[in-house]
Formats: C-alpha cells, structure tokens, sequence
C-alpha cells in the first residue's frame, strides 16, 4: 500500500494537495493526529491501494523526537512518501490576511507573523524527512494541482520524472532544486540592444548563445554530471528530481541552457518535464 504524508506550514496549499490526491484515486484523511498513523494503515491495507493523509501543525507529537519512533511502526507494507507544502514567509502573511482566516498557532498570543515563524520549527522534523517539497509561493491553485499531478505521476510510474527549471537569481532560488548551475559568468545577450527584449526560447538568442563556446562547454558539462550521478539517483527509489539553472533575471541564458538540456534527455526518456519560472511570471509562456 502506497501511504503519501501530506503536510507543510498553513496556507501553502494542503487543502488543495488533498483534493488533487482524491481525483487521483487515493483514500484520503484530512488532519489525522501522528500517533495514529500505524493504525490507520494497519486498518485500510488490503481495502486500498493509494492513501492519502494530510498532517498539520496541530497534530505533531509534544515530543519531536517520537515522529520517527512512530513511522517506524508503520507495516513492512506501506510504501511511505512524505510530501512538504511550503512558501515563503511574506506570501503566508499575505494569504492569511486576505482570507482573514486564523492561524492554526494564533490561540498562542502570537502575532501571525510569530505563529508562521514558529510553525516552521514544529514542522521541522517532517519538512527535513520530505520525498517531495513544493514551493507555492508563485503557483496558483490551478498551477498546483498541476506540480502535484506531474510529481505524484513519477511516483506511480515508478519513474524518475526530471524537470529541468529556469530562473533568475534577482528573484530567488527555487527552494525545490536538487542541484543548481549558477549561468550568470556566461556571456550575456540581455546588453545586446536587438536581443534584450526576446528570450532564450527566441531563435536569434539561440543563435547568438550557441555560438558561444563557453556555454557549449557548461552546458556538456553539467550534462556529463547528470549522466554519472543519474544511475544513482534512480537506484536511490528518487521519483523526482530538479535541476535549476539561474542567470540573472532568468530570461537568456537559463532559459536557453535548461531547453538543450531538456532537449538531449527527451532523446533517452519519456518522463522530462521543463519549466521556465520568470516567463510564466512576466510572459506567461
């Protein structure tokens, strides 16, 4: 029986995370308490295939220490798959005080902004054991539900899923990356007047970029050290992997390196995904 923990600070999007799983096919229980998790197992094997249970703050052992104890007691049976829902601090406050809804800590005499900062040390113990971390902070609930398909998609097929993620380091780095290539040495079409205002997905950047021979280089490169350690990754039961790739304002040179990466590998594998984080932000491509 495959038995995914969902769980993750408020207002990151547990609730949807849920709904996703339930149109998945998964037996889903919202905000069971910890210490009950090997009962409920014990109980649903042999009836369903796929659960899904969603933990939150309230529900944590007093004790830090005795989660492990507890997922220890799960039978040899259940194949467990923590996944960790998360954005960042400022996004939380903003969501919270939009939906006027109360924190789930705010019965504490905390300032919301405390009981988000103080959330996130009780959750420590189960972020640091995630198989899967999202980070909401720029999804939308559509665009959510759509991570989480494509992710629990690797883990049902058994697959290892790559996506490979643009971005610009003025905005951040994804805090779901496996691995990330800094790009921002590379030469830069951004002071190239007729190329500042396209993209890498444009054909004179491509061009421009290409002719390039310390980008050809990188780009081998980071290629050569996916294909060594890729082995490993997949015999290590991994179903997701990301690898980012930053510049500057994530608009040339990322995009266009996370293209050819992503274009050898769709030559040896059905399951690689691409993501452009500052297009979608600005360009919505």
């Amino acid at each position: 029986m495959k038995l995914l923990v969902v769980s993750g600070r408020s207002g990151s999007g547990k609730s949807v995370a849920l709904r996703v799983m339930e149109d998945l096919g998964y037996y889903c229980v919202d905000n069971i308490p910890v210490n009950l998790l090997p009962t409920l197992a014990t109980s649903v094997m042999g009836q369903y295939e796929r659960v899904a249970v969603s933990i939150d703050v309230r529900n944590l052992p007093q004790n830090q220490d005795e989660l492990t104890d507890i997922l220890c007691y799960l039978p040899n049976k259940v194949d467990l798959t923590i996944l960790y829902l998360d954005a960042d601090h400022t996004c939380l406050i903003k969501r919270f005080s939009e939906t006027r809804r109360l924190h789930p800590l705010s019965h504490q005499a905390m300032s919301l902004d405390e009981a988000i900062q103080r959330e996130q040390q009780l959750l420590d113990p189960i972020s640091s054991r995630a198989d899967l971390y999202i980070d909401t902070t720029e999804l939308n609930v559509h665009q959510l539900a759509e991570q989480l398909r494509e992710r629990i998609l690797g883990l049902k097929t058994g697959r290892l899923v790559i996506l490979f993620e643009s971005f610009g380091f003025k905005y951040g780095i994804p805090k779901d990356a496996d691995y990330v290539f800094d790009a921002r040495f590379l030469p830069n079409p951004h002071w190239q007047s007729e190329l500042k205002i396209l993209t890498g997905l444009d054909q004179p950047v491509k061009e421009y970029l290409a002719a390039q021979s310390d980008v050809a280089r990188y780009i081998w490169q980071i290629n050569q050290f996916i294909a060594t350690w890729l082995p490993q990754l997949e015999r290590n039961n991994r179903s997701y992997l990301t690898i980012a790739i930053g510049c500057t304002g994530g608009q040339h040179r990322s995009v266009y390196i996370a293209e050819a990466l992503a274009e050898s590998y769709r030559l040896q594998r059905d399951d690689v995904q691409i993501r452009h984080r500052e297009l979608v932000r600005h360009h919505g491509r």
